[in-house]
C-alpha cells in the first residue's frame, strides 16, 4: 500500500415521506425557488438602476428582515436559504466565466419555473468543532429515519453506510422519488500498485478500446428506448397545455429518461471500476464533447455519455491513488502506434489502420488507444504519483 488519498464521494439515499412532509418539502421548494427568482431580479435591477454588483452575502443579510415580512419564510432553515443566494451567486460566477472564455451563448441567469427547481441543500450537516453531527440530516431510530429540520424525520432507506466526515447533505425531487444526498470527504487506503498502464480511445461503434486489446461494448440504451419514447412524447403533444393530462404524460416521459440515465450510469461506474482497479495510469483524450454534440451523430453522442465517464473515472482514481491523464487528442487516429508517421492516408476506413510508411496494420480505434497511452507516457514515465487523481496534458 502506497499510504491514503483524500476524495469528495456522494451517498444517495431513497427518501420515504409521509403526505405532510412531503407536503412540507413541495412547499419548501416553491418557497426557496420564488426566493431565487426574487434574488436574480433583484440583482438585475441593483445593476441596471444604480451600477450596483450585489454578492450573495449582501442578499442573505437581508434574510432576517424577510422572515418579519414574510413570516411563511420562518418555516424554511435558515441554511437552505442563505443556499439559495449561494447557488445564485455560483450562476453568476459561471456566467461571467464563460464570457471570459469567449463563448458565444454564455447562457445569463434566468428565473426558474416550476420544472426547473427540484432541490434545497442544508449547507452544513456536521460540526468540526464537536465532531458529531448538527441536526440536519443526522440518522435517528436507529437509522431507519433522518432528521430535516423544520420538515421531520424522515424515513430512509440506508443500503449502505455513509463513509468519511459528511458535508452537506440536499433533498432532491427526482420525478417522483424523494432523495438525500450527502456530499462526504473521505479519506482511505489506496490500491496497491499493479504496475500497469493504459490507453483508452472512446468511440459509438465501441463505447471504449483500450490499448491492451480490450473492446468494451456500447450498450446503446438511449436508442433502445427511442421507440418507446416516441410513442410516449406524441402523447404529451397531443394534450393541451397546462391540462392535468398534459402534466402526467410528461412525467411518464421523465420516469422512461431516468431509467436511462440509470442504466448509463450504473454503466460508467462498472466499466470505470474495472480500469481503477487493473490500471496504475489511465490515459484518454481530453475531448471537447460540448462541441462534439452539436453535429450529425449528437444522438450518438449524447447517449454514450463521455463527459459523465471522464467524471466518475477522475473521482475514482482519486479515490483510488491512481492517475488519469487527459492528453491532447490531435492526430491520434492518424498517427502510426509503430514508427510515428502522421497522415490521413493512414486510416483507410472507420475500422482499418494501415500506415503507408511502414505497412503496419491495425484496427484503427486500438492504433488510437496506444497513441493515447504514449502521450501520456512523454510526461508521467514513472505512471503514477502519490497523489493521484486527472492532469491534462497539451
Amino acid at each position: 500500500m502506497r499510504g491514503v488519498a483524500t476524495a469528495v464521494k456522494t451517498f444517495r439515499y431513497r427518501l420515504y415521506p409521509t403526505r405532510p412532509q412531503e407536503a412540507a418539502m413541495f412547499e419548501t421548494l416553491r418557497l426557496t425557488r420564488t426566493l431565487y427568482n426574487a434574488g436574480l431580479e433583484q440583482r438585475r435591477e441593483a445593476y441596471r438602476k444604480h451600477g450596483k454588483t450585489l454578492s450573495a452575502y449582501d442578499q442573505q443579510k437581508e434574510l432576517t428582515a424577510l422572515k418579519e415580512a414574510c413570516p411563511e419564510y420562518s418555516g424554511v432553515y435558515s441554511h437552505v436559504l442563505q443556499d439559495v443566494f449561494d447557488r445564485l451567486d455560483r450562476a453568476y460566477k459561471s456566467f461571467f466565466s464563460r464570457v471570459n472564455k469567449g463563448a458565444k451563448r454564455a447562457g445569463f441567469p434566468r428565473f426558474k419555473g416550476r420544472d426547473r427547481w427540484d432541490s434545497f441543500k442544508f449547507k452544513q450537516c456536521w460540526d468540526n468543532k464537536k465532531d458529531d453531527w448538527t441536526t440536519c440530516g443526522k440518522p435517528v431510530d436507529e437509522g431507519r429515519r433522518i432528521n430535516v429540520p423544520k420538515i421531520g424525520a424522515v424515513k430512509v432507506k440506508l443500503h449502505r453506510p455513509l463513509e468519511g466526515k459528511p458535508k452537506s447533505v440536499q433533498i432532491v425531487l427526482d420525478v417522483d422519488q424523494w432523495y438525500a444526498v450527502y456530499t462526504c470527504e473521505v479519506t482511505g487506503q489506496t490500491l496497491p500498485e499493479t504496475g500497469s498502464s493504459v490507453g483508452v480511445d472512446v468511440g459509438t461503434t465501441w463505447f471504449a478500446i483500450t490499448s491492451d486489446g480490450e473492446f468494451v461494448d456500447n450498450p446503446r440504451y438511449l436508442k433502445s428506448s427511442l421507440k418507446k419514447l416516441r410513442v410516449q412524447q406524441r402523447r404529451v403533444a397531443r394534450r393541451g397545455k397546462g391540462k392535468n393530462r398534459r402534466r402526467k404524460a410528461v412525467q411518464i416521459v421523465a420516469k422512461t429518461h431516468r431509467k436511462i440515465r440509470r442504466q448509463r450510469l450504473d454503466f460508467h461506474h462498472k466499466t470505470a471500476r474495472g480500469l481503477v482497479n487493473e490500471h496504475d495510469l489511465i490515459a484518454h483524450e481530453e475531448l471537447k464533447v460540448g462541441n462534439m454534440v452539436k453535429s450529425n451523430l449528437a444522438r450518438s453522442i449524447s447517449d454514450v455519455g463521455w463527459a459523465s465517464f471522464f467524471l466518475i473515472l477522475s473521482s475514482k482514481a482519486a479515490e483510488a491513488g491512481r492517475k488519469v491523464v487527459a492528453v491532447n487528442p490531435m492526430y491520434t487516429s492518424q498517427q502510426c502506434s509503430k514508427c510515428g508517421h502522421t497522415c490521413r492516408e493512414n486510416r483507410i476506413s472507420q475500422a482499418r489502420f494501415v500506415c503507408v510508411g511502414c505497412g503496419w496494420a491495425e484496427n484503427a480505434d486500438l492504433n488510437a488507444a496506444k497513441n493515447i497511452l504514449q502521450r501520456a507516457r512523454i510526461l508521467w514515465p514513472s505512471g503514477v504519483n502519490e497523489s493521484g487523481g486527472s492532469h491534462v496534458v497539451a
